[in-house]
């Protein structure tokens, strides 16, 4: 599924820019994905919008501090927790958007979550609004772990 979400980052500037559903399941299977991941992905990204246009627009800056079920501790780890935190942090997330990393997040239902995935689903929500990251989130985004262990902090 992630394969194909990245393949449509990669390959349509803004989700508008995507043909409809049936061309779509069409283009992808031709690219070579199997038709249960392209199902599984177009299911997902049908939960974004869901999501998002459900979603009330909360305050530009918020002083809040979230407080995480152990629900969401267990199926998320720690290290997803600390990073949707630096990026809220740093002011490239808001609390909304926070929330929807948090909500697709759960709806992949993987155990700890992988870093990389999360990666490309807050990539994905970002994509789905019409956001492009600053270059800041971008090289987090793009960043795989092994280039963390590397990097210096100055």
């Amino acid at each position: 599924m992630f394969d194909i979400l990245v393949y449509l980052y990669e390959t349509y500037y803004r989700p508008d820019a995507c043909p409809d559903t049936a061309a779509l399941v069409k283009k992808l299977s031709a690219v070579g994905f199997p038709e249960d991941e392209i199902s599984e992905a177009l299911d997902w990204l049908t939960g974004l919008a869901m999501t998002t246009d459900q979603t009330q627009p909360a305050p530009k800056s918020s002083t809040g501090f979230r407080v995480y079920a152990p629900i969401e501790v267990s199926a998320l780890g720690t290290q997803a927790i600390g990073f949707i935190q630096f990026l809220e942090s740093a002011g490239l997330l808001t609390s909304l958007q926070r929330e929807i990393v948090i909500e697709r997040a759960l709806a992949v239902n993987e155990s700890p979550l992988p870093l990389d995935k999360l990666r490309i689903i807050v990539l994905m929500m970002l994509w789905s609004q019409g956001a492009e990251p600053d270059m800041l989130m971008f090289d987090e985004l793009l960043l795989s772990d092994d280039d963390n262990a590397t990097r210096l902090l100055h």
